[in-house]
């Protein structure tokens, strides 16, 4: 028999305590790019930003701007400075088998943590929407890659950046980008509208089964905030 979420949560909070009560910094680092300032992209387009500068010192764990806060609490300059939000986030449709397990393997792969991840049904997730200009819809349409300020993927090219930064073998996907998008995103697309009949969906995000898993999730605060109360 499968252990409930809560019970799950719970054991990972014992073995995290620094999870349980986790200490706010006086005063917290941001993280600052170095870029050049371009407009964004339309939505479930890609934005063609340079990338150069994104790549120096990525094998360094990037700081978080503050522990995330109540998603209440977001003020509207989180929305809109570029700043203030975390590079490589991936958001991701949380209550799609076929995107849990996606998720999964890129965290095995990703041996550098270079990639992080917010459920779409977080409210975590919508200073970066905002940042695209996209909504929800679009998002579960076309999984969501935010590589830096101004620089944003969906469907397949957001799958193969995401493989750019993973190690050796793995970042050898990314020489389909030779293949046209509109090929790309058509097999995207094609089983991005029948994953839920083929795969399954649940109710609530499925990273509240496997909670070790939460330490990549920038929203993991608010996931453990839910949790507990509903335990209470």
């Amino acid at each position: 028999m499968m252990p409930s979420p809560t019970r799950l949560l719970l054991k990972w909070l014992y073995r995290n305590p620094s999870m349980a009560s986790p200490t706010r910094p006086t005063s917290p680092s941001f993280f600052y790019y170095y870029y050049y300032y371009c407009s964004l992209s339309s939505p479930l387009k890609t934005a063609a930003v340079p990338v150069a500068d994104l790549d120096e010192g990525e094998d360094d764990e990037d700081p978080i701007f503050t522990p995330n806060p109540p998603p209440s609490s977001f003020p509207p300059a989180l929305a809109l400075n570029p700043t203030l939000l975390q590079p490589r986030v991936v958001v991701y449709d949380g209550v799609c088998h076929l995107c849990h397990r996606g998720v999964k393997w890129v965290i095995k792969a990703d041996r550098y943590r270079k990639i992080k991840f917010c459920c779409l049904q977080s409210q975590t997730a919508e200073p970066y929407l905002r940042l695209c200009g996209l909504d929800r819809d679009d998002v579960l349409r076309r999984f969501l890659f935010v590589e830096g300020p101004g620089l944003y993927h969906q469907g397949s090219a957001a799958a193969l950046r995401v493989a750019s930064y993973l190690p050796l073998p793995y970042s050898a996907l990314t020489a389909l980008m030779v293949v046209p998008a509109p090929i790309r995103d058509s097999v995207y697309d094609y089983v991005a509208k029948r994953r839920y009949g083929w795969f399954g969906k649940e109710k609530d995000c499925l990273v509240l089964r496997e909670v070790e898993m939460l330490e990549r999730f920038i929203d993991r605060e608010e996931i453990v905030g839910r949790i507990r109360n509903e335990v209470s």
